[in-house]
């Protein structure tokens, strides 16, 4: 059974990539530039938006990074995508972070990251103090949360963990003070730790992103 999953460096690519390798799920792991010219048809027929990640298996096409997280977590019959009493809680992470902690590491990310590496314009400060303040406000609820806990869950690690630190690996780009907030720190040195986070791209033909400039 033909399973593969395109993707790009870029974050929520980089999320599904992460997933299947930590999961060590029996997938195909191919770079795609789903805008080339050459392979627009073919990635719009498999996603409409042509963004990444799409996973394709025997022709159907799944996109989405949380979509194909759980479905990669029910391919290989793990409960990382909790699928028990414990659902409402880690699908309550993942909600929160995407309109809070991550939403917040997104907007200062897009302003020094991907608009500069793809020349999308000069960085808008107003922007930025937007998304920092952002930050400050979910870092503060997610720093007093991981107190006294090693992952976002009592029951141990889970895909809401993975999605929370989505942008976290892009850090050195984007600059928002992880220091600040030792619990969260920690929590991210320990995803850090993990095998298929910190490099989930070793051994991948996989080209490098656009380097940033300098600020």
């Amino acid at each position: 059974m033909s399973k593969i999953l395109y993707f790009s460096r870029n974050p929520n690519p980089r999320l599904a990539v992460a997933v299947a390798r930590y999961l060590q799920a029996p997938v195909s792991l191919e770079f795609a530039s789903t805008f080339a010219p050459a392979h627009e048809a073919k990635f719009k027929a498999l996603n409409p938006t042509q963004l990444l990640p799409i996973l394709v298996e025997d022709g159907h096409s799944l996109w989405e990074a949380d979509a194909i997280a759980c479905r990669l977590s029910m391919m290989v019959g793990s409960n990382f995508w909790r699928m028990d009493a414990e659902t409402p809680e880690m699908i309550r992470w993942i909600s929160w972070a995407k309109a809070n902690f991550v939403w917040a590491c997104d907007i200062v990310h897009f302003e020094f990251g991907t608009k500069q590496r793809y020349g999308f314009g000069p960085v808008e400060h107003d922007k930025v103090k937007e998304g920092e303040a952002l930050f400050h406000k979910a870092a503060r609820i997610l720093d007093d949360h991981l107190k006294n806990r090693e992952w976002l869950m009592d029951s141990g690690i889970s895909y809401a963990d993975f999605r929370m630190a989505t942008f976290l690996p892009f850090n050195d780009v984007a600059g928002l003070p992880l220091a600040d907030y030792p619990n969260l720190s920690r929590w991210n040195d320990g995803l850090m730790r993990l095998p298929g986070w910190a490099d989930p791209f070793e051994g991948l033909q996989a080209p490098e992103l656009h380097p940033v400039p300098k600020r």
